[in-house]
């Protein structure tokens, strides 16, 4: 298992989001960027906990870690473990009153999870051998930025409601 950080969030050529894992230790523009392929509130939810910013109602993870404060759980590591087909599996060890916990998750919930509790990220080395592209493909351009200010506007004028099944 390599430990990563969160990079970013960005959106790729078709508009879909995009969580970037990096290695820590690796210089920007150097060895490689994990790209996992996240659905919009999950990006949503990950970039208002990376800023620090709050919903004005819980959001699904915050609501999940709000239990597992009140349950005495705390999240020890979140791991990317293995991709299948093109799907990344991860996973979630707790550490309970009752004992550890190893729970299945899709990565971009345990990555949500993680950066607002703080666990430290992990991703299988086969994983990222295999997903893990250069990380000068990943460095900011004009229009990546672009892309990043259109979608903090569109976090700063969010409805809850837009949220709602």
């Amino acid at each position: 298992m390599v430990q990563v950080r969160v990079l970013g969030v960005a959106l790729d050529a078709s508009g879909q989001h995009i969580i970037l894992l990096k290695p820590l230790g690796e210089a920007p523009s150097e060895g490689r960027v994990l790209p996992i392929w996240i659905g919009s509130q999950e990006a949503t939810s990950i970039l208002i906990a990376i800023q620090g910013e709050h919903a004005p109602r819980p959001l699904t993870h915050d609501l999940m870690k709000t239990l597992l404060d009140t349950v005495g759980a705390t999240v020890e590591r979140i791991e990317v473990t293995r991709i299948e087909e093109g799907t990344f599996y991860g996973e979630i060890s707790l550490v309970t009153p009752a004992g550890s916990l190893v729970l299945d998750a899709r990565p971009s919930d345990s990555v949500a999870l993680a950066v607002r509790t703080e666990a430290p990220l992990f991703v299988a080395e086969d994983v990222l051998d295999e997903a893990g592209i250069p990380a000068e493909m990943v460095e900011p351009h004009t229009e990546d930025e672009e892309a990043l200010d259109e979608f903090k506007k569109f976090l700063d004028d969010v409805d809850p409601e837009d949220f709602q099944g």
